[in-house]
């Protein structure tokens, strides 16, 4: 399976074309649309979100609710591509419609990848940047992971995910027996958070942070259970499956950080304290007693839940601009504000627990027989059968 991206924050439409779902998949809109409104919610985003009511268009690869084994296009289209057609339009302008053109940047904003790609590109109107670099990107990228999604549960897995931490506050571990009742406490609350204590105080800092012009980050968790033992390799670097999970979190806008299980907490443990004793059970097959390396040993899954954690930074963009300098003239000047989100950790959740979802499918389809969804389901039980009994 793969996938490519097209499109720009402020242009006409966002595009994806997903290659290597198998044939005989069911896949609907309301499927796409479903992740795409939850992306959308959680206290702290700012107008955009307003103004975009996003919905995918299936174009290519689906017929009667079906895969076809085909390339999958799906679009989004951004409504607020009505309000800069001359600005982001395709077509050349003349010497008169460029001059009317005011919102050239050339003032790059700290935290961004205006100058680095503007250096990169050789733009001198950083617009050119910063329109593809946005964050914006990411709806088609948890519109990918929705038809993951459809994929992992039609064979068993479960994914979900939640926030531990916003602007320094933290949330207590969840007491909760079940991925459902962390699905729903997290889809209940305003910034996806299953401790209501510290949902309150994770509200407050956020208002806070905006009253003040500034924005916070957090810590976000995703959790998969029902992944087949073994999925992934240790043979080489590029084929451990949480090496992928880890660079796929990061690549999603402003994360700077990732951890499974226990994380950096293993640092200062002792060995006893943090490897996963290995048990046996007529009927189970092997088990780990505990989850301390989040579901991982030597790049492949070990059948526990898989728990991966991704730290967001706050938004670089900020109502009291940090000093930046003017690529024109280098004179010292106060960055540009292009958007007013303060805090996105809720957001960035579920691109979280998107981008894990595609991981995790994507390496399904390379183990195991997808050419049809009949033949990958009977593949994947078979080989859960001979895990248990070998």
């Amino acid at each position: 399976m793969r996938y490519l991206t097209a499109g720009e924050s402020h242009g006409p439409q966002l595009t994806t074309i997903i290659e290597g779902l198998p044939s005989g998949m069911p896949l609907v809109a309301e499927d796409i649309n479903r992740e795409l409104s939850r992306r959308q919610k959680g206290h702290g985003r700012g107008r955009r979100m307003q103004i975009e009511k996003d919905t995918a268009d299936i174009k290519s690869g689906v017929r009667h609710g079906e895969t076809l084994g085909s390339p999958v296009t799906l679009v989004v289209e951004n409504d607020d591509w009505k309000h800069w057609t001359k600005i982001m339009g395709a077509e050349p302008l003349d010497d008169n419609e460029a001059e009317e053109v005011k919102r050239q940047i050339t003032r790059p904003r700290p935290g961004h990848a205006d100058l680095n790609g503007g250096i990169k590109y050789g733009h001198r109107d950083m617009r050119n940047v910063l329109e593809r670099s946005s964050a914006r990107e990411t709806t088609v990228r948890v519109a990918a992971g929705a038809a993951a999604k459809k994929l992992l549960k039609l064979v068993g897995v479960e994914i979900a995910s939640h926030v531990i931490e916003i602007g320094g506050v933290k949330a207590k571990a969840p007491a909760m027996n079940s991925l459902q009742e962390i699905q729903e406490a997290s889809e209940n609350s305003p910034v996806r958070c299953l401790d209501p204590e510290a949902e309150t105080q994770m509200m407050q800092a956020i208002d806070d942070a905006k009253a003040n012009g500034d924005s916070i980050g957090g810590i976000v968790e995703v959790i998969a259970e029902g992944m087949p033992v073994g999925v992934g390799s240790y043979v080489h670097y590029d084929k451990k499956l949480d090496a992928k999970i880890a660079a796929a979190i990061i690549s999603i806008n402003a994360f700077k950080g990732v951890e499974f299980g226990i994380g950096f907490e293993a640092a200062e443990k002792f060995g006893s304290e943090v490897h996963d004793e290995i048990a046996w059970e007529e009927g189970k097959g092997y088990y780990r007693k505990t989850n301390r390396l989040g579901g991982f040993e030597g790049g492949m899954t070990s059948g526990m839940p898989i728990v991966v954690r991704g730290v967001m930074k706050p938004i670089p963009t900020l109502y009291k601009p940090l000093e930046s300098v003017d690529i024109d003239t280098k004179e010292p000047f106060t960055a540009s504000i292009e958007r007013s989100d303060s805090c996105a950790v809720p957001a960035a959740a579920v691109v979280a627990e998107a981008v894990v979802a595609w991981e995790l499918a994507k390496s399904l389809t390379e183990q195991f027989y997808s050419d049809r969804m009949d033949g990958f389901i009977a593949s994947i039980e078979e080989h859960k059968r001979y895990a248990k009994e070998f």
